[in-house]
């Protein structure tokens, strides 16, 4: 699969089916834009990049909005941005990388790598990357010291703390979403390779794809790119204004997210990421041993919401979304047929299940986009809607949404 936008240039990704060429057709454009702009209202922000690739039909790749409420500067899609949640897919490639390099094994005890973890030896490597080691969440705790101080460097066994003292439940049992757990991941796999995660995932992830704007960022706080889409958070104060006037977090250090929510990347390269893991994540009919031991995200979650392997899964599709101060991220590929739809919304105020929501709905929209002449369009189909999902994003609205962007 070639996946191309409006940056120009392709990258060939071995294993995936190969993209059309041209844009998608001019109806299915408007309702994808006019689903991105919803989210935007809905969440105050001023700027989106959005990228939705269909191998048998085209590709829309653009950016949305300006880069601030009061601002005329276009966004634009070669911006950098933070990928949130999608750093966790890339942490568990790390993991899987080295366990073929024999450098760690799966069943490992975390407690073998991160001296500091001695209550934890039934927490294994390969629990931490799915998301079921029982630990709870820390960054619920620390947000309000990051959203105060966003320079502030922080070592990840300052934040992983905090979830440790929290109550914890049976590990292995059952999908528990733990930030803790990926940021445990990412000291143990350091500490084991004696290399650092940025180069690690340079090493494992970035270079193998060929990607340059893509990966972890040293500890510093930076913007996430050069250019960079500007991130804003909108206190409670500005959501009761209307959220006209948030705080600029495009400046931070990555080292509060670190393994589990630190990395950058561009719409582009996140696509080609996001198409790559589907890609490994087909094993003949059924999905490769990384992702077979998948764990209902809840009692109450549809039975085809799971998760596994640092991501969702979601019917035929697997990602993730998330939430950094700054941006709200999410990206979902088709293991199936490589579908790919990521997008940045940069306003990180609302839910973080709403940037989720609005890729499925994207997806959604192009499920069932006809095939160009010549190719064929697959016969599969997706087990929601997108009305489905416009509704949940308004549900999640922390601002006015107005009668045009309904």
């Amino acid at each position: 699969m070639a996946l191309s936008g409006c940056t120009g240039g392709e990258t060939t990704l071995a294993g995936t089916p190969q993209q059309v060429a041209g844009e998608l057709p001019a109806d299915t454009v408007e309702q994808l834009q006019s689903a991105v702009e919803h989210a935007m209202a809905a969440t105050g922000s001023s700027g989106a990049i959005v990228g939705v690739w269909v191998p048998w039909a085209g590709a829309w790749v653009s950016g949305l909005g300006t880069t601030a409420h009061d601002s005329d500067t276009p966004v634009t899609t070669d911006m950098a941005f933070r990928i949130t949640s999608m750093t966790r897919p890339m942490t568990c490639d790390v993991l899987y990388g080295m366990v073929e390099d024999g450098i760690v094994g799966l069943d490992d005890s975390v407690a073998q790598y991160v001296p500091s973890t001695p209550n934890l030896g039934e927490v294994t490597l390969r629990l931490l990357c799915d998301n079921s080691s029982g630990l709870g969440r820390s960054s619920d705790t620390l947000i309000h010291d990051v959203l105060r101080t966003p320079e502030r460097q922080w070592h990840p066994r300052e934040v992983a703390a905090a979830g440790l003292g929290k109550e914890s439940s049976e590990a292995g049992v059952a999908f528990t979403d733990s930030d803790t757990g990926y940021l445990l991941l990412g000291m143990a796999l350091q500490n084991a390779a004696r290399e650092s995660m940025p180069a690690l995932i340079r090493e494992y992830v970035t270079q193998p794809l060929g990607l340059q704007a893509t990966g972890l960022p040293g500890a510093a706080a930076a913007a996430p790119g050069d250019p960079a889409l500007p991130g804003y958070f909108s206190d409670q104060a500005d959501r009761d204004a209307g959220c006209t006037a948030p705080r600029d977090y495009t400046v931070l250090s990555s080292s509060f997210g670190f393994t589990d929510s630190g990395g950058v990347s561009t719409i582009d390269e996140l696509g080609v990421y996001t198409a790559s893991l589907a890609a490994r994540a087909k094993e003949g009919d059924g999905l490769a041993p990384r992702w077979s031991g998948a764990k209902p995200v809840s009692t109450k979650s549809d039975s085809w919401y799971q998760y596994a392997g640092g991501t969702f899964i979601a019917g035929s599709m697997i990602g993730q979304q998330g939430a950094t101060p700054g941006y709200l991220t999410s990206a979902y590929a088709d293991v199936d047929n490589g579908l790919t739809v990521a997008v940045v919304l940069n306003n990180s105020a609302a839910p973080e299940s709403l940037v989720g929501y609005l890729a499925k709905e994207l997806a959604a929209i192009v499920s069932k986009v006809p095939a160009r002449g010549g190719e064929t369009a697959p016969e599969f189909g997706l087990p929601w809607t997108a009305d489905d999902y416009h509704q949940r994003v308004a549900d999640r609205a922390i601002c006015p949404i107005d009668d045009a962007a309904e």
